[in-house]
């Protein structure tokens, strides 16, 4: 009877173990957020929770491998999806030529609109010379515009829908930031 009460228990322990394990391979990803790129949605040293083989949308926060540093991956927030064209003006967003409101970069405007504007202005013709965001790709921008290197620069450039490692839900450290991530 004790044998078959540890059988029972090793077993359910390794189901639970396995279980954890299949999790964190294929669904759940923890990931620490590195840099400013991204403040003051997501800060320096914070723990998030990325969940991969999701159907990515815009203004969903992604991590990537970064394309111009091996062994490095970005966290950004994806503004244009394959076919939109993307533009800003007067530090708005234009996304197929509609206006979009960015609350979540308003701490950030605050912040600097003495000195500069949050995003200088730019089309993806010129910095591509492309129209569109091209099938299988994303255009993404970190949040904290004046420091980060994001894809309005060619070293970093549209991203692979291949290379998106997950998508950023939920922050779980420090306990302060506990909590859903928009």
């Amino acid at each position: 009877m004790r044998r078959l009460r540890w059988i029972y228990m090793v077993n359910g322990l390794l189901f639970f173990v396995l279980l954890l394990v299949f999790l964190r391979i294929f669904l759940f990803t923890p990931v620490i957020v590195k840099g400013d790129s991204m403040d003051s949605t997501l800060v320096n040293g914070q723990q998030i929770l990325t969940v991969s083989h999701t159907k990515i949308k815009r203004f969903d926060i992604i991590t990537f491998l970064a394309p111009d540093e091996e062994n490095t991956n970005y966290i950004k927030r994806v503004i244009g999806l394959p076919g939109d064209e993307i533009e800003y003006k007067n530090d708005i967003l234009y996304i197929n030529k509609k206006a979009y409101a960015e609350p979540y970069l308003d701490e950030n405007k605050n912040k600097y609109a003495a000195s500069l504007p949050l995003t200088n202005d730019f089309t993806l013709t010129e910095l591509y010379g492309l129209n569109k965001v091209p099938e299988g790709m994303y255009f993404v921008l970190g949040d904290n515009r004046p420091v980060s290197k994001d894809s309005r620069y060619a070293e970093v450039g549209f991203i692979d829908e291949k290379a998106i490692l997950g998508d950023a839900r939920f922050g779980f450290f420090p306990l302060n930031r506990i909590g859903e991530i928009k």
